[in-house]
């Protein structure tokens, strides 16, 4: 970019005396964009007179360039690290002693065993809601029995109809499962009816069945009933990041952590930066290796926290984390965890007339020109920087332009 002091746009050609140097200053843009931040500096001056010497070389060089019809895409660059996602510690939920444990690395589905305890196997179901009672009670509804629900139907368990949500279930204090064999020795109570609510599932026979027949098929005893610690309820399938637990330990403390089974990269932002990087963005990631990853923004996380300082000090910016998924890991097989390198493609503007930025004069009264080789000045408005070049329009812009620039 260069600045003219008395230059005005429009001014008629030779309106400077020949062989009289026109002063330019290059300065430094800094153009902080919608979806990005795109840095671009550019320093020196050239003065009026003959240069001599070390000046001479020191001097940016005026040449002439075509504005050209291009697309332009504002980028942000920033260190990332590539991992499997966020990490989740499992604990156990009932008393009894750790007798298996997973290896690290191993994968685990629904259905399948994570770790044994009192030799029992402690298998996975998918969902958001642990189990945290026992469901030994006909009727009995909420989300942790859709969660029973929901993963036995996906095993390929007859649960037979579940109510609705907003439906009325008749509700009678009458144990299920090995505790309904005795016989009551007073005739039952009136139900109470209950409403389903959105989310949550009904404990019916068909359901208590299915229970039975899959613990038989598992190797758990076949009661019908399930309780807090029968199951990991997990968000998917999982890899085993480490193991903190060991046979013969209590099963009450941490087991374990696991993470999702989807290589991905994490990238912190600062909070101010927030508006910088949209979910769906693309973003490529550089590897060690210098090779290349393609991917798209997954998740931004709400809650920032301080990041890390020199010394242990956490009292830095607030920063959010940025989940990156890769659409294919080819290139990362033999990778596990590592540093890397992403640049997120924010706006993207096609087709529009753009210079090198040191093309760009600036006007003692405000706005920007440029220059025909012929001397004269067209005003031209600024749209996007983005990797040296500026977004131009104005009266007399064409593609094949030519202007002169400093270089």
């Amino acid at each position: 970019m260069r600045r003219s002091e008395h230059a005005q746009a429009d001014e008629p050609p030779g309106s400077a005396a020949p062989g009289k140097a026109r002063k330019r200053v290059v300065i430094a843009v800094a153009a902080l964009l919608t979806a990005g931040v795109v840095g671009v500096s550019l320093a020196g001056v050239r003065s009026g007179g003959k240069p001599s010497g070390a000046a001479a070389s020191d001097a940016p060089r005026v040449s002439t360039v075509a504005v050209v019809r291009t697309d332009l895409s504002s980028t942000l660059s920033l260190k990332g690290t590539l991992g499997y996602g966020r990490t989740v510690s499992v604990k156990g939920g009932k008393d009894g002693l750790v007798t298996q444990l997973p290896a690290v690395g191993a994968k685990v589905s629904r259905g399948r065993s994570l770790y044994r305890l009192d030799d029992r196997p402690v298998p996975v179901f998918y969902g958001t809601t642990p189990l945290f009672r026992p469901l030994d009670t006909r009727d009995l509804m909420g989300r942790d029995v859709k969660v029973v629900a929901d993963n036995l139907r996906a095993l390929g368990y007859d649960i037979g109809a579940q109510p609705t949500s907003g439906s009325w279930v008749a509700q009678r204090p009458e144990p299920t499962g090995a505790a309904s064999a005795s016989p009551s020795p007073s005739p039952s109570p009136s139900p109470s009816y209950v409403r389903v609510k959105p989310g949550e599932g009904v404990l019916t026979a068909s359901l208590i069945a299915a229970v039975g027949r899959w613990q038989t098929q598992v190797g758990m005893p076949s009661t019908g009933v399930l309780g807090a610690g029968d199951v990991a309820v997990l968000p998917g399938e999982v890899r085993v990041g480490a193991v903190q637990a060991q046979p013969g330990d209590p099963a009450t403390g941490t087991l374990m952590s696991v993470t999702g089974t989807a290589k991905s990269v994490s990238v912190p932002l600062d909070a101010t930066d927030v508006d910088s990087i949209q979910q769906g963005d693309k973003a490529t990631v550089t590897l060690p290796d210098n090779s290349e990853a393609h991917g798209a923004v997954s998740a931004i996380s709400t809650d920032a926290q301080a990041s890390d300082q020199a010394g242990g000090d956490s009292g830095g910016t607030p920063q959010l984390v940025v989940t990156v998924s890769l659409d294919s890991t080819a290139a990362l097989r033999r990778l596990n965890s590592a540093p890397v390198q992403v640049q997120f493609t924010g706006q993207t503007k096609k087709g529009v007339l753009a210079v090198p930025v040191g093309a760009l004069l600036a006007l003692s009264g405000g706005g920007y020109a440029l220059q025909l080789p012929g001397g004269r000045l067209l005003a031209v408005e600024t749209g996007m920087f983005a990797k040296g070049l500026v977004e131009v329009s104005g009266t007399g812009i064409t593609a094949g332009t030519k202007v002169a620039t400093a270089s």
